[in-house]
């Protein structure tokens, strides 16, 4: 089969799990998620993801979770955590989610250069332009409460008033 056109998805997700978009991208980058797909062809899409730099993890993982490497010289295995990583270089924690999710063999590579990854908002213009199609986030984040105007504070249904010789 040949190659067929290769279509720019965006991910403009902000507060998503590293795992969640490394899944989604994976399916993508490979084509899974077309009709078309067959293990020898060559379907997949280019995948932008932007916003990276607002990942988030559950619980303590900044802390807890380590990123080790090895130079392969001795003395030369190095640890990092999540955080410190983070700091450092704000692609480096979902690009290396979504190397982890890829198949292991020689098309690895080849997946990843079609990964574009932008820490902000910031893309170019030509990368811009040819977008396709954009996903949306799984789920609405809530908004904090000084973001709610008065009107919509005092429009909100009280579960409980209390008596006028109530004290406060």
């Amino acid at each position: 089969m040949g190659h067929f056109c290769l279509s720019l998805v965006s991910l403009r997700w902000e507060n998503a799990a590293p795992g969640k978009l490394a899944a989604l991208a994976s399916v993508r980058l490979q084509g899974l998620h077309k009709p078309v797909y067959h293990q020898l062809s060559d379907c997949g899409d280019h995948v932008v993801i932007m916003n990276i730099r607002h990942i988030a993890f559950s619980g303590n993982k900044w802390e807890q979770k380590v990123y080790s490497s090895h130079t392969g010289y001795p003395g030369g295995f190095k640890q990092v955590t999540a955080a410190q990583l983070h700091r450092k270089d704000p692609v480096a924690i979902v690009k290396l989610a979504i190397y982890g999710m890829l198949p292991k063999n020689l098309h690895r590579r080849t997946l990843m250069q079609r990964l574009h990854l932008f820490p902000d908002e910031d893309i170019p213009e030509d990368s811009l332009k040819n977008l396709t199609e954009e996903l949306p986030q799984p789920r609405k984040m809530p908004r904090c409460l000084d973001e709610y105007t008065q009107e919509e504070t005092e429009a909100f249904p009280r579960v409980w008033s209390p008596p006028e010789d109530y004290w406060l």
